[in-house]
């Protein structure tokens, strides 16, 4: 298992940690509730354990490896360092004052990840914003934050890019509805700037960029916006990150992923190719 660069897989190590727990528990034959009892929990906290939701603390791993018969010297450490990598805090925490607590769970993921799909159907994905566009966005969300959050907010968005734009980063495949490229956010000197960005990032290698046109009424994803996100792991599932006004759907179940796999296929089918979302945001541009 490869180290990430300090905090920067604390989540992901927490889901890994998790399913490790959730499997040698199965294979011991016990229940949630009887694992709860072993370290004075609830069966709910086992289980979020078990999702990655909640920190560990060492004595409850260790005193659940011991009922799970983990006896041997070489597999409790691995473990247990596992348990101070998903402990320690991530870059992205010094903005937690200005990130709802469920974000901060995606970035986390987002972090980690190997792969990124998404779609966008009101603004430009977050990962593909200017500066400008960004902080127009932040200001539309939050009008009665302060000029400082709005800030930081938007010196976090760049921070979270940066892996994007390197030779060796994450691959990044985004489909926007045409909608998002049409509203004006901003200003048309914002817009403008914005859309030529688009332009720039379609001609990294690691980034692929289309879009859903209009004259696609009724498409595959009629739900809205979401993301799917694959790790090099290759005992980690996808997830699926569904953002919501007040909160955030993180899907990592089998059966609730792949709608939304089925979903993202039928819509890059149906979306520009490259070369024709370059096109399209290139006329757009010309008409502004």
């Amino acid at each position: 298992m490869s180290i990430d660069p300090p905090g920067s897989g604390s989540t992901v190590r927490r889901i890994m940690l998790g399913a490790s727990l959730r499997r040698l528990r199965e294979a011991s034959g016990l229940t949630r509730d009887q694992a709860g009892f072993h370290i004075r929990a609830s069966e709910s906290k086992i289980s979020r354990m078990e999702l990655g939701r909640v920190g560990f603390k060492t004595r409850d791993v260790e005193d659940l490896l011991t009922l799970y018969g983990v006896v041997d010297d070489a597999e409790r450490r691995a473990l247990l360092e596992m348990v101070r990598e998903a402990n320690t805090p991530g870059w992205w925490h010094k903005y937690s004052a200005e990130l709802p607590s469920w974000f901060t769970t995606y970035v986390g993921l987002e972090e980690a990840a190997s792969v990124i799909r998404t779609y966008e159907v009101q603004f430009v994905p977050g990962l593909l914003q200017t500066a400008a566009y960004a902080r127009a966005v932040f200001q539309l969300g939050n009008p009665e934050a302060s000029p400082e959050k709005i800030e930081r907010r938007v010196h976090m968005r760049m921070q979270r890019q940066e892996r994007f734009t390197r030779k060796d980063g994450p691959r990044l495949w985004a489909v926007i509805d045409e909608a998002a490229l049409m509203r004006t956010i901003g200003g048309r000197e914002i817009m403008a700037e914005q859309l030529q960005h688009l332009l720039e990032v379609a001609a990294l290698p690691n980034i692929t960029l289309q879009v859903m046109p209009f004259r696609f009424g009724k498409h595959a994803a009629e739900g809205g916006a979401f993301s799917i996100l694959r790790f090099p792991e290759s005992d980690l599932s996808d997830v699926v990150y569904v953002e919501q006004l007040w909160g955030a759907l993180y899907l990592d179940k089998r059966e609730d992923i792949d709608p939304y796999l089925t979903a993202m296929e039928q819509l890059c089918v149906e979306s520009t190719t490259p070369g024709g979302t370059v096109e399209l945001i290139g006329g757009l541009l010309r008409k502004m």
